[in-house]
């Protein structure tokens, strides 16, 4: 069932701390009878309050009123706590469930959208934005939530579309309607436009503030450092038998990340979208750390666009504020095909590389299995600038696999030849690796613990410049 815009701030919020502000605010437009419909607050609900005890600025846009369209009055009232949010360094959170434009304004609505947008760009990097997504957005509506770090969205409730189906059919002649275009599941795992997907609203509030515990209420901050309640010593047993000796055989990469992880927790991100890649947080000694891993399971762990797409922005969001990045490599490589290179799998696998490069915060890497050939290099090998880089025996770092390299050198071998090749290939180059120590897999955690309180303290700088230019 949907909560009304109040109920959703006084769910989000601590109870007793919200603060609301332009509670009286109405528009100002008197053509097609807009003149007799005038209600206090204008279908937008904004102020301040507190999660877990800190500060975060929230608006939420009321449906019930006009649409939940957005007017020159109500985006004043946006822009004013995207504001106060930019100047006190705390989240803001939008929980939107709105029309778009309130047609009945025209040019003036849109330039409310536009201060919003701008609002959106300036503050990208400095404090966290995240946009939950309630009911229909249709429009501009979907831009500002485009621009902030993490959209969440309801199932089927929740739709995102810049146009919806009339006008898709109008223009395309394609039939669709409202879910298959823009519902959650779509954007979740098609487009991956969004990175969470709840089933009603208490949850997707919920989520919002688990999520608000992982990062820092601005990027001058660093995360806040929960109570220690695991040992840090903690041997790991069970990931002695997670990576199969049969380097063709998959496993779930999510089974080497939450054993490491502080009460075995790990918070994933976008677990519908681009599969064969797991990114997300977890803590570690009660302090936060963001995870990019190759998954097995799916595709082999290869990194395809998508794949490079959604790693690329969580290790610059990561970046942007202070959170140690951990890289868990088993990757055979790029993913080959005829689609891949005419999408661009070059301009998106060149994301990793610039992410993983550009970032400054403690970066470690652990190889569990294969690390084969450029999908080595942009996986935060060592020359990238990873800081510690760990492997497992099972490990190998090599151009391409054994197998691959001894058919190609080789071509003219017996197979028993071949064979014998290939034991020497693996054995050659797993000891030219760029790697900092070998582990035991039940050691995982504790060095990984290890690494991160040696790199604490890390001081490093990029050359000054306006920004970079990431290919897009």
């Amino acid at each position: 069932m949907k909560l009304t815009a109040r109920e959703r701030i006084e769910t989000l919020l601590d109870r007793g701390t919200f603060v609301e502000m332009d509670k009286h605010v109405v528009h100002r437009c008197n053509d097609f009878g807009m003149e007799n419909k005038r209600v206090e607050g204008d279908g937008v609900i904004s102020g301040y309050g507190k999660i877990d005890g800190r500060i975060v600025f929230v608006y939420a846009f009321d449906f019930a009123v006009l649409g939940g369209s957005l007017s020159a009055a109500n985006a004043q009232k946006i822009a004013k706590v995207q504001d106060l949010a930019l100047k006190n360094g705390a989240p803001i959170i939008g929980l939107n469930d709105s029309g778009g434009a309130r047609i009945q304004e025209g040019v003036e609505s849109l330039t409310g959208f536009a201060h919003i947008f701008r609002r959106n760009v300036m503050a990208s990097g400095v404090i966290p934005q995240i946009s939950a997504i309630l009911g229909p957005c249709a429009g501009g509506s979907c831009y500002s939530p485009a621009l902030t770090d993490f959209i969440l969205m309801v199932k089927e409730q929740s739709q995102m579309f810049v146009t919806g189906p009339n006008v898709v059919k109008a223009v395309t002649n394609e039939d669709v309607d409202k879910e298959t275009l823009g519902g959650a599941m779509t954007h979740n795992s098609v487009s991956g436009v969004s990175h969470f997907i709840c089933n009603s609203d208490e949850e997707t509030l919920m989520t919002i503030r688990e999520l608000i515990g992982f990062i820092p209420s601005n990027n001058m901050e660093d995360a806040p450092v929960h109570p220690v309640t695991d040992e840090v010593n903690r041997i790991c047993h069970e990931l002695d038998n997670v990576v199969p000796s049969d380097p063709n055989i998959p496993y779930d990469i999510r089974n080497i990340i939450e054993p490491v992880c502080d009460q075995q927790y790990f918070f994933e991100i976008q677990p519908e979208f681009a599969k064969n890649i797991v990114i997300g947080f977890g803590r570690m000694a009660g302090r936060t750390v963001g995870f990019v891993a190759n998954q097995p399971n799916f595709l082999a762990g290869a990194l395809d666009i998508d794949a490079s797409d959604k790693a690329a922005r969580f290790i610059r969001f990561c970046d942007c504020f202070n959170i140690p990045l951990i890289a868990v490599e088993d990757v055979p490589g790029f993913l080959p095909g005829v689609q891949q290179e005419h999408n661009g799998i070059i301009r998106h696998g060149a994301k990793i590389v610039y992410a993983f490069a550009e970032a400054t915060v403690p970066k470690i890497t652990l190889i569990t299995r294969k690390a084969y050939g450029g999908a080595y290099i942009v996986m935060n090998s060592k020359c990238i600038g990873a800081d510690v880089n760990f492997a497992y025996p099972t490990a190998e770092i090599a151009v391409m696999g054994a197998e691959g390299a001894c058919n190609i050198l080789y071509r003219k071998a017996t197979p028993e030849e071949r064979a014998q090749k290939i034991e020497e290939y693996r054995e050659k180059f797993a000891k030219l690796g760029y790697i900092d120590e070998i582990i035991s897999p039940c050691d995982t955690r504790l060095r990984l613990i290890q690494a991160l309180e040696m790199s604490r303290n890390k001081n490093q700088s990029n050359p000054p410049k306006k920004h970079g230019n990431m290919p897009l």
